[in-house]
């Protein structure tokens, strides 16, 4: 990793192409969501945009020249029949999933997480900080009836509570 190059830490092209392969090998149709207003001077066929985002099928079959690099997505597909040149920044690639089955992977804002650790001095994922302070939530066990002497119909009020335990 280069000092001060927070591009070349970003996990988002590795996992793009992981799961574009996972889901070719899978005879499935991956496509991905684009960030219109994060692809810059890109030309994207805008009229197929909708709510900012624009959907494109990228398998194989759809695209011609596909290359997952990882500082752009660049390939040449049809809109309405109309052959487009597309070369969409790595930031811009929100997600990609399967149309078959819905899976796939989001991806969280790796622009401001990366700054964000290289400017505080940590180290580690960045899609993994917030999820190591946070603990999983737990819900209390809850007594039966027979072992408080309570029948089934009452409902208990209490808030079921969370403990930490280090």
């Amino acid at each position: 990793m280069n000092d001060g190059d927070p591009v070349t830490s970003l996990q988002r092209p590795y996992l793009l192409r992981a799961m574009h392969e996972w889901m070719t090998d899978n005879d499935l149709t991956p496509h991905i969501v684009i960030d219109v207003a994060a692809s810059g001077e890109s030309r994207l066929p805008m009229q197929f945009a909708k709510d900012g985002k624009l959907i494109v099928n990228v398998s194989y079959s759809a695209t011609q020249d596909l290359h997952i690099g990882n500082d752009f997505v660049g390939f040449n597909a049809r809109f309405s029949g109309v052959s487009h040149r597309l070369d969409v920044p790595i930031l811009a690639v929100l997600g990609i999933y399967a149309r078959e089955s819905g899976q796939g992977m989001i991806f969280a804002n790796e622009e401001q997480s990366a700054d964000s650790q290289f400017q505080s001095g940590q180290t580690g994922d960045a899609n993994t900080t917030d999820s190591a302070q946070s603990p999983p939530k737990q819900s209390a066990p809850q007594k039966s009836p027979a072992s408080t002497g309570g029948s089934t119909n009452k409902k208990s009020t209490a808030k079921p509570t969370l403990k930490i335990v280090k």
